[in-house]
């Protein structure tokens, strides 16, 4: 049987007190809508579709291509929302599984089950419940003597004794697909002007048909975000399940409780992550690496066997055995070849490191490219801007570049040179020469032996 999701994504989320419509806060690095499309579509099998309405054109160019898109002009419900689906989908699907954008937790695994429950049951719907004391804004599951489900009742319109029911309703439903377009036209309007889906569940006992519920096994997944403290929620449990996840995969985290790890990141086994480290974006780690305390990493590419220490670095490449740290800063386009090391205040940015070139500390090297085993003495700066225009640096293998020397770029150091302690280089060195001074001049050729 065909199932396809509906995703309730129309809401304005008002109590966010946000001019960022509520299913687009960032959750761990995505959309809160994100997670909610991504179960639907394993869970089915199929593109979901997403009712849109508040801020609707940023919904979908956010959103992309992760789901098709209905408009709900005026959100008159719930139930008005699922109905915006009823052309695109009547007569090509069996199953309509109606999920909210808002419930990020909720994982594939349950929909399944959920969709497998009502492929094997006779009635028209079955509603996802789940028991707690902590009722955040459900519905009450009200049975009749029998025990069969026959009305959910509103948390505003419940009397005191309902109130204390616990069985919850979580607005997470598998309806056949033909009998749902047509109880949808039955809803009455309520006081408030909306159409609610959750009267379908009286239409179904009014005309005698039975109505199956699954209750979650792990209450986390029908937290639903409404206000930043739900969403404060929903992160530190997502959180722990990404955590947890690549510990049983061979990644040791140290404080797990403060490590925090994007779900686009990926971790290599036998790295070691150590307390207050945080890892964005598109993010990889290698194999055997140690990387923090205290340590951010944004959309970077890590080898193998690499260390990370107490340091920033974003939108960079570390290629196998680099050390970094600590305190060293590594900007957009900075690529550190096999074997580099960056000690503590070193800065790259826009540069190409070669293999097993050393900045030991309190250097800064911008829009450079550095050939293999250069040395770079403490204080170094590549003087890249000239008031208008960046310039680039460019320095030959097994060069020695003396502390404390500034480099006026545009400016080349050639292969074995080396510079002095303190040379402001406004001139191309050549290669194997010793060049010092303010302006630092050539003053002999190197022999072997220097």
């Amino acid at each position: 049987m065909k199932t396809t999701a509906v995703v309730l994504a129309a809401g304005q989320g008002t109590r966010m007190h946000s001019q960022l419509p509520k299913v687009l806060h960032p959750l761990l690095g995505r959309p809160l809508a994100s997670y909610s499309l991504d179960a639907a579509r394993q869970a089915t099998g199929e593109q979901p579709v997403a009712v849109i309405g508040h801020g609707a054109d940023q919904v979908r160019q956010a959103l992309g291509d992760s789901a098709e898109f209905v408009l709900q002009e005026a959100q008159l419900g719930t139930a008005h929302a699922v109905q915006q689906s009823e052309a695109l989908l009547r007569g090509v699907t069996d199953l309509v599984l109606v999920t909210a954008a808002d419930m990020p937790l909720l994982t594939r695994q349950t929909l399944q089950k959920l969709i497998r429950t009502q492929q094997t049951h006779p009635g028209p719907v079955t509603l996802l419940a789940s028991i707690s004391a902590e009722a955040r804004g459900f519905g009450r599951l009200l049975r009749d003597q029998h025990g069969q489900v026959q009305a959910v009742i509103e948390e505003a319109h419940a009397s005191p004794e309902q109130l204390a029911i616990r069985e919850l309703n979580a607005g997470i439903y598998c309806f056949a697909a033909e009998w749902l377009w047509q109880a949808l036209r039955l809803i009455p309007i309520s006081p408030k002007g909306e159409y609610y889906l959750t009267d379908v569940v009286g239409i179904a006992y009014a005309e005698g048909l039975s109505i199956q519920t699954l209750t979650t096994e792990d209450s986390t997944e029908t937290i639903g975000v409404n206000t930043r403290v739900h969403l404060a929620e929903a992160e530190c449990v997502l959180r722990q399940r990404v955590n947890r996840s690549w510990m049983l995969a061979g990644v040791t985290l140290i404080d797990p409780a403060t490590t925090y790890i994007e779900a686009g990141v990926t971790i290599g086994q036998d790295t070691c992550i150590w307390p207050n480290t945080t890892l964005r974006g598109n993010t990889s780690i290698g194999d055997n690496c140690a990387i923090g305390p205290n340590t951010i990493i944004q959309d970077t590419q890590i080898g193998n066997g690499c260390r990370v220490l107490a340091s920033v670095v974003e939108k960079a490449i570390l290629e196998d055995g680099v050390d970094v740290g600590p305190f060293a800063h590594l900007r957009k386009g900075a690529h550190l070849a096999q074997g580099v090391h960056i000690g503590n205040f070193g800065e790259v940015k826009n540069a190409y490191l070669g293999p097993g070139t050393k900045m030991g500390h309190f250097s800064y090297v911008g829009d450079a490219t550095i050939a293999e085993e250069v040395n770079i003495g403490a204080g170094t700066i590549t003087c890249n801007f000239d008031g208008v225009a960046k310039h680039h640096t460019d320095i030959g293998a097994d060069a020695f570049i003396g502390s404390d020397t500034m480099l006026v770029a545009p400016v080349k150091i050639g292969e074995g040179a080396r510079t002095g302690a303190g040379a402001v280089v406004t001139r191309d060195v050549p290669p194997h020469t010793l060049a010092v001074g303010m302006p630092a001049r050539a003053i002999r050729k190197l022999g072997k032996r220097d």
